[in-house]
């Protein structure tokens, strides 16, 4: 099978230096709201000068951000499709604070139903007011605030980072649609002897292409795997309503292998515990299901490490959060 390659185009510092106009600027915003012009609709709407001045600058666009129809109107490329929405979305310019916003939950440690998250340049940190454990951190694009009121924004941001930490685990990155790798990896300082392995780990996704990488804990990546998902059901609960902060303090994930990387993620509803052996790439090799009736059902299933973000020991007060490096994001989801 034939795969495709991409043309050399021109250097970033190029390209960016061709939009530093405001002429420039206000023909990509046209294009995109109206789709393909004229020239001369492209002058009107530019309120340049002359038309010779206007075409100097639809002449810098075109090729990398603009191109030349055969019917001789002008429409975006990929690359000025992309950019335009950008612009429009506030993605590259716009900086969002809020006040803290109320969560119904209850916290995962204390379980005292204090959950607030507060916004700061485009980050949620989702915290408990009554025992001011940190949960976790969560980036949002900008619009994905402006355009939503209070009440909603927590109901998006659950839905758009299961997308993201779904689309990682499917191999593609949300971010450029490029390959995508998945590893086990321990988390930082929490072994009390190097010896013993590490207490806990996390699943680490990286784009090979744009550099975007997601930290999460194991048990997310595998919410929507086809065994939880009856498990669930079965037991009249929906796995998908609860959200990434707050999954359910059922959860445990234990290692049984550091070489090569072997986990068991397991979750008790009712009487009944699921069974999931997660490799080394988050694949989930094998499930299976087991009555739960004693303490020792219990204990083999898991460590008592978990909360609702898995592998949190419950008087652990740091909760291992989901991290990305994505350009505009840092260290948080």
């Amino acid at each position: 099978m034939d795969t495709g390659s991409a043309e050399d185009g021109p250097a970033p510092s190029d390209a960016f230096q061709a939009l530093g106009n405001e002429i420039r600027m206000r023909t990509v915003r046209t294009l995109l709201a109206d789709g393909p012009c004229t020239f001369s609709e492209l002058f009107e709407a530019s309120d340049t000068d002359t038309s010779a001045g206007f075409a100097y600058h639809l002449r810098q666009l075109t090729g990398e951000f603009v191109r030349q129809r055969e019917d001789d109107r002008y429409e975006l490329t990929y690359a000025g499709r992309e950019v335009g929405r950008a612009i429009r979305a506030g993605t590259y310019t716009d900086s969002v604070d809020h006040e803290s916003i109320a969560l119904p939950e209850p916290c995962p440690f204390c379980e005292e139903t204090e959950l607030v998250a507060t916004v700061s340049d485009n980050v949620s940190r989702v915290v408990c007011q009554a025992c001011e454990a940190p949960i976790l951190e969560l980036s949002f694009p900008p619009s994905g605030y402006v355009t939503r009121d209070p009440d909603s924004i927590p109901a998006a941001l659950d839905s758009y980072h299961r997308h993201r930490i779904r689309t990682f685990a499917d191999g593609v990155c949300p971010d450029c649609g490029g390959a995508t790798t998945a590893d086990v990896e321990p988390v930082a300082g929490t072994a009390d002897d190097e010896a013993d392995g590490p207490d806990r780990v996390q699943l680490a996704f990286d784009c090979e292409a744009c550099g975007a990488s997601l930290r999460c804990p194991v048990t997310l990546a595998i919410l929507e795997h086809p065994a939880v998902v009856s498990f669930y059901h079965e037991h009249d609960h929906d796995v998908q309503e609860r959200s990434l902060w707050n999954v359910g303090r059922e959860w445990r994930e234990r290692v049984i292998s550091s070489d090569p990387w072997c986990l068991l993620v397991s979750t008790r509803l009712e009487d009944e515990t699921l069974l999931l052996y997660v490799i080394g790439d988050g694949t989930v090799v094998d499930s299976s299901r087991r009555p739960s009736t004693d303490d020792a059902a219990r204990s083999d299933s898991g460590s008592d490490a978990n909360a609702n973000e898995p592998s949190t020991a419950e008087d652990d007060e740091t909760q291992p959060a989901l991290e990305t490096d994505s350009s505009d994001e840092s260290a948080t989801v």
